[in-house]
């Protein structure tokens, strides 16, 4: 079998055509290399003897250089002038950067130039010419991206402001809350926490961990369940009120019929059936809470203090740079840091806006106040978890209705 397999012959040619590969000679007979070591090697080989960086990093610079779609002087006058170059190639050269380190190897060479492999060769044209040309860069790309980093910030205040909205308007979530007091209120009577005028938000999630004593429901299947019955009776109080008198009077007639345990049945279905549309799905009106509960506000208040960070670097490079080599990239730069600095401070004049409005609305619903940024964000989070444990309460209740409705099959 393994002669068999060494007696197999690759077709050269279609290997070639399909995967680009370079025909070796058939007749050579001395031991074949490592075809990356190869590779590598040759890759060097032609492009210098000189390598100032550790060679695999040097080839992968060469890779990314090769990959540019403009020329060194095109990058010189872009430094130069402060723009020019697009988000795609300076990332591109951001990846090629090299450490102090090795920018002090690099412009510490004396030797012939031309000797040099080729990312040596660009390294040392380009921070020849200008000294602070990686750090340049990095403006450029800060400036790029920054309109994106503020208008996420943006969004994020625009999302607090909102939520917080929703929380003080949506009278569906008060009516669950105020079902949650009077249920725990009638679980502690002749207790001292049995006249509760308030309760911690954070006791919500644990609803669903207070069951029944036959263990068959928990209390916040029972909460939910009694206002859904309780918005079902609602709607068909509405809707009999819109009926003639002769219609009211006809129902009166057959008051007798409706006290018996089926029609007592039924009509309790019937507001269950009316009040879960309406209970259910309450989530969804709460779209902004959500999207405030999984934002980090840690994470958010230090994307605004490193923009500030980022804003003063630039303007110590651009104070080292001057008027040196002529160009504008000083006066291309100052331009956006003036707009930046002044659209920064009122970001922070809304921060401090709205967070005002979260700390109110937490201790709106708090009953007390709370000192710590991160815990009034946390009440979206408690919230969030509540009404998503709503929603599959008014599941599990749509799913029992069902089962009782259907018949038994023997």
């Amino acid at each position: 079998m393994v002669d068999d397999l060494l007696n197999y012959r690759v077709d050269d040619d279609l290997m070639e055509s399909l995967f680009g590969l370079i025909a070796t000679n058939r007749n050579d007979s001395a031991p074949k290399e490592n075809n990356s070591t190869s590779s590598s090697r040759d890759a060097l080989a032609q492009s210098s003897n000189a390598f100032l960086l550790d060679p695999r990093k040097s080839q992968n610079i060469a890779i990314v250089l090769k990959s540019l779609t403009v020329s060194r002087k095109e990058i010189i006058d872009a430094l130069i002038d402060g723009q020019g170059l697009n988000i795609e190639t300076i990332e591109k050269l951001g990846r090629v950067a090299p450490t102090e380190e090795e920018q002090s190897l690099v412009l510490a060479y004396e030797g012939d130039p031309s000797k040099l492999a080729e990312a040596e060769s660009f390294l040392r044209y380009i921070l020849k010419a200008v000294p602070s040309a990686f750090k340049r860069l990095n403006a450029l790309l800060f400036r790029l991206n920054y309109d994106s980093d503020i208008q996420e910030i943006k969004e994020f205040l625009q999302t607090l402001e909102m939520g917080c909205k929703e929380l003080r308007n949506q009278g569906m979530f008060v009516k669950l809350l105020e079902a949650v007091l009077k249920a725990g209120n009638r679980m502690n009577a002749g207790t001292q926490r049995g006249n509760a005028q308030a309760f911690n938000l954070a006791s919500l999630r644990k609803l669903s961990d207070v069951k029944s004593t036959d263990g068959k429901t928990t209390l916040l299947h029972f909460v939910v369940e009694e206002v859904v019955r309780s918005e079902g009776k609602r709607a068909v109080l509405n809707r009999n009120s819109s009926l003639s008198r002769s219609s009211s009077m006809n129902s009166n007639n057959s008051g007798a019929s409706q006290n018996s345990p089926s029609s007592n049945e039924q009509r309790q279905r019937e507001y269950i059936t009316l009040g879960l549309p309406v209970v259910g799905g309450i989530s969804s009106e709460f779209s902004n809470v959500k999207k405030a509960a999984v934002t980090d506000y840690k994470s958010f208040v230090g994307s605004i203090s490193s923009l500030s960070a980022r804003i003063l670097k630039i303007r110590e490079l651009v104070s080292e740079c001057g008027s040196d080599m002529g160009g504008n990239f000083g006066r291309e730069m100052n331009r956006f840091l003036e707009n930046a600095e002044e659209e920064l401070r009122l970001v922070r004049e809304e921060q401090t806006r709205v967070m005002k409005i979260v700390k109110k609305t937490t201790d709106y619903y708090q009953g007390g106040a709370s000192n710590d940024s991160v815990d009034n964000l946390y009440l979206f989070v408690i919230v969030k978890d509540f009404l998503g444990m709503v929603d599959q309460a008014c599941i599990e209740i749509a799913r029992n209705m069902q089962k009782r409705k259907t018949p038994k099959v023997n």
